[in-house]
């Protein structure tokens, strides 16, 4: 095609996605027919009736071209905005997304091109995510991104902010797919991490610009997040969370499903070791979850064995002994300072005068009811 045909093309998806009652399915058996959304709007009745499944009241308007409102008006306005529209026929078009069933014809992107020749992987979970499952999520986004996979995660809060936070901490390239036309920023506390990702990744969705977030928008956003993904990894979830219907889907696709353990008392946890229960491969870390696609970057050690993850800690040379000594009690699941004092066999006054310092350092984090973290290195 050439450049005009190309803009050609973009136009004439965009106004067939504004032809009331026209859904996606339907969209795409006009598209396996007719090969191009110009061709069919140079078709005549007759032939749009043979297409599967066309009622001949939305064929009649795409003869008549009878949209909801004005394509040139919403080109005009998508292009103000820095969008673009990327087609199911164009090379930036993410290939696994191809594969699923009824794909979207057209994604609005904004950002860097999607690219298709690196291995991309999805992580969700729970919104209302513990510490635990936040700092889990960023360390796997960092590990996949530091091997310059690309972390595809849905900009809602907990789980998915921070995997794409890791994976920008590594300077790698996250996708959000987002359940709301590109013009809303949902959750609207997560707009600079919004800018952010559109500036190093991208942004991207199935949704027309004004598409507000609606409940029944977020699982047809979710079978993009696995539909583009080789695997999914379910950092945190209950069992009735939409992280399991991603799980779901991402199955029905024939994609890998990960799971992260978490505490058999933590009700977040619930989901995700159903899902190993059922067959998900536990994960901790990114060298857990590429492993499965034979991507090995780890350097060995002396004794040949492999370095565990990301997750292991390293030992801040500037720490005395009795410091290294706490720092390794501390996790990153909550520790009550009652148990760092009894596995340390220190006296409580010392470790609460160690956790101080090492808190001000900047090294762990104090918890409600003294519950300590470790920081991210």
């Amino acid at each position: 095609m050439s450049p005009s045909d190309i803009t050609t093309e973009k136009h004439d998806c965009l106004a067939l996605s504004m032809i009331h009652g026209l859904g996606n399915r339907t969209f795409k058996h006009l598209m396996d027919k007719f090969g191009s959304a110009s061709a069919i709007f140079k078709a005549g009745l007759s032939d749009i009736l043979t297409v599967k499944g066309i009622r001949k009241d939305v064929a009649q308007r795409i003869v008549d071209r009878k949209f909801v409102s004005d394509p040139e008006k919403e080109m005009l306005k998508i292009e103000k905005a820095g969008i673009r529209i990327v087609t199911c026929n164009d090379p930036e078009y993410p290939c696994l997304l191809k594969e699923i069933s009824y794909p979207p014809v057209l994604l609005f992107c904004k950002g860097k091109k999607i690219p298709n020749d690196k291995i991309s992987i999805g992580v969700v979970g729970s919104r209302n995510a513990t510490s635990y499952g936040r700092k889990t999520a960023e360390n796997i986004g960092y590990g996949l991104g530091k091997r310059d996979t690309v972390v595809v995660s849905g900009l809602a809060l907990g789980i998915d902010s921070a995997a794409h936070i890791g994976c920008l901490r590594a300077k790698g390239f996250t996708v959000a797919v987002l359940g709301t036309g590109l013009d809303q920023v949902y959750p609207s506390s997560n707009k600079r991490l919004m800018e952010q990702i559109s500036n190093s990744g991208t942004v991207i969705s199935e949704f027309p610009m004004g598409t507000r977030p609606e409940p029944r928008n977020f699982p047809i956003r979710n079978r993009i997040i696995s539909g583009m993904s080789r695997g999914i990894v379910v950092v945190e979830a209950t069992k009735k969370s939409g992280s399991l219907i991603t799980a779901r889907l991402a199955l029905e696709q024939n994609r890998d499903v990960f799971a992260v353990p978490g505490s058999i008392n933590s009700f977040k946890s619930t989901g995700t070791h159903f899902l190993i229960k059922q067959g998900a491969k536990l994960v901790e870390n990114a060298e857990d979850i590429l492993e499965d696609f034979d991507f090995y970057t780890d350097t060995p050690n002396p004794s040949g064995a492999r370095q565990n993850s990301i997750l292991t800690q390293t030992l801040p040379e500037e720490m005395t002994e009795e410091e290294q000594a706490v720092y390794t009690l501390i996790d990153n699941y909550p520790v009550h300072i009652d148990n760092i004092v009894r596995a340390s066999h220190m006296e409580p006054g010392k470790v609460l005068s160690i956790l101080m310092k090492m808190e001000l350092d900047g090294y762990i984090t104090q918890l409600p009811g003294r519950m300590f973290v470790i920081n991210q290195p």
